[in-house]
């Protein structure tokens, strides 16, 4: 049964891969608003914002590839949505499949088309003046958070593309938690010039301890402490709304 999962899984994860050259200008449009983000923050507002001690383009980088992941969570919802809403879901149905692997082949090639956008930033950032001056293992760990991130997100992403009732829904549903998720951190500002009665929400949120740690990797500085409470984060949003998207599938689709 496993393997029968795993294979679906990448048969599927191959057919959503095929659609990125086909249709270009969805990943153009993708990419293009953290490029925007990161030349803005840099260029605009990279003078006004001063981080004692640190350069703030290096400060502000891994904030802006935390966020990119957390915003690849709409493309899981609506794409999902789309699936539900114009019959795929029962064109797989009537095959002889695994009724999960439609979910985790979606959920595997969002993964990889955030890998790609993230080689992008990460090429534009070095553009600006970002460096990863810690290292090429912990950089290479810091990548790999990132779409460990990725992954969890869009676990969100597809519990929401199952339970709402439209694509438009969907659309809106599954961007508008992720702004005060990916603000209220430590992605652009120290969380001490926050007021203090959000503090504790900005300290402790899976957004900032991931690019904390990522800060740590990148940059040098506290590792341990932001990184296992990233994975935490992670895995536990991982086995919770997987393990829910994965029922919501099954309901969905035996209908």
């Amino acid at each position: 049964m496993s393997s029968w999962l795993v294979s679906d899984s990448l048969v599927i994860t191959k057919r959503h891969l095929i659609h990125i050259p086909r249709i270009p200008e969805l990943l153009f449009f993708t990419i293009i608003q953290p490029i925007i983000f990161i030349l803005l923050f840099s260029i605009v507002f990279g003078n006004a914002i001063k981080v004692p001690g640190e350069n703030y383009i290096n400060y502000m980088m891994p904030g802006i590839f935390v966020q990119t992941m957390a915003f690849s969570t709409t493309s899981t919802c609506v794409g999902l949505a789309e699936d539900l809403h114009k019959g795929l879901v029962d064109r797989f149905r009537a095959l002889p499949m695994s009724r999960a692997a439609v979910l985790v082949g979606r959920l595997l090639a969002d993964t990889v088309r955030s890998l790609l956008i993230l080689i992008i930033m990460i090429i534009v950032g070095y553009v600006v003046g970002f460096r990863f001056s810690n290292g090429f293992l912990p950089a290479l760990g810091g990548i790999g958070l990132l779409l460990l991130f990725s992954f969890a997100f869009s676990t969100i992403g597809a519990l929401i593309g199952l339970s709402v009732k439209s694509v438009e829904a969907a659309n809106m549903a599954g961007m508008v938690w992720l702004f005060p998720l990916t603000f209220v951190s430590s992605a652009f500002v120290p969380v001490e010039t926050m007021p203090s009665w959000i503090q504790p929400f900005a300290n402790n949120q899976p957004v900032t301890v991931t690019i904390n740690a990522l800060r740590g990797m990148f940059a040098g500085g506290p590792i341990a402490t932001p990184l296992v409470q990233s994975l935490c984060w992670c895995l536990g949003i991982t086995a919770v709304c997987l393990f829910w998207a994965v029922q919501k599938y099954k309901k969905v689709s035996s209908h």
